[in-house]
């Protein structure tokens, strides 16, 4: 799929009066800078959080070549001691959390895992057993590497402001959280969709 938001699912999402003025804004959804890989893009969301993409992205650089072929296999991270991980750039949680998805990749077999067989809230819950992965992390997986057309990341913060600024929601974290899905329930089965127009139209306006 990769995002490509085709006339059923644009007329979908205008069904939405206020949603409607931003995706008629939008030509199309940016590109995805997912490798496809699962265990690659988890390693690199940890990576990329909470920096600028272009400290990030020198980061993972540096870490990828550490490896002899460019492939951070967790049996070679495993054999890496932190102080060698966070010589790249990476802070020590960091490079904590790196090794916690390696252990966990490895144990559990991802190399022959099938990803199609998850529900979104399976993946989830599977995924958010690794210390260091969050909900948002797993979402972003979800979104980005898998494709899965009906997620709805209420922990991101563009997602979130966006939604409580256009339809001008009031009220405890909780409230305001109950009111944003109940908001969103209509957007099914495109709130991947939704929050991608969210983030680019920020962009846009911004």
């Amino acid at each position: 799929m990769h995002f490509v938001m085709n006339q059923t699912i644009k007329t979908h999402l205008s069904n939405d009066e206020i949603l409607k003025p931003i995706i008629d804004k939008i030509e199309s959804l940016s590109n995805s800078v997912s490798t496809g890989d699962l265990y690659v893009d988890l390693v690199r969301t940890i990576v990329f959080q909470q920096l600028s993409g272009k400290a990030a992205t020198t980061i993972f650089n540096r870490f990828l070549n550490l490896f002899e072929d460019g492939y951070p296999r967790p049996d070679l991270i495993l054999e890496l001691d932190i102080p060698a991980l966070r010589a790249v750039g990476l802070s020590r949680p960091k490079a904590g959390y790196i090794q916690n998805i390696a252990t966990f990749a490895q144990a559990e077999k991802w190399a022959q895992k099938d990803w199609t067989s998850f529900k979104d809230d399976e993946l989830i819950k599977y995924l958010t057993q690794i210390k260091g992965v969050g909900k948002w992390t797993a979402q972003m997986i979800l979104m980005f590497t898998l494709d899965r057309p009906d997620v709805l990341p209420l922990d991101d913060l563009v997602v979130r402001n966006m939604m409580i600024e256009l339809y001008q929601v009031e009220g405890t974290k909780k409230e305001v959280t109950q009111q944003l899905t109940q908001i969103a329930e209509p957007w099914r089965p495109y709130r991947s969709f939704a929050s991608r127009c969210l983030w680019q139209w920020k962009d846009t306006v911004l």
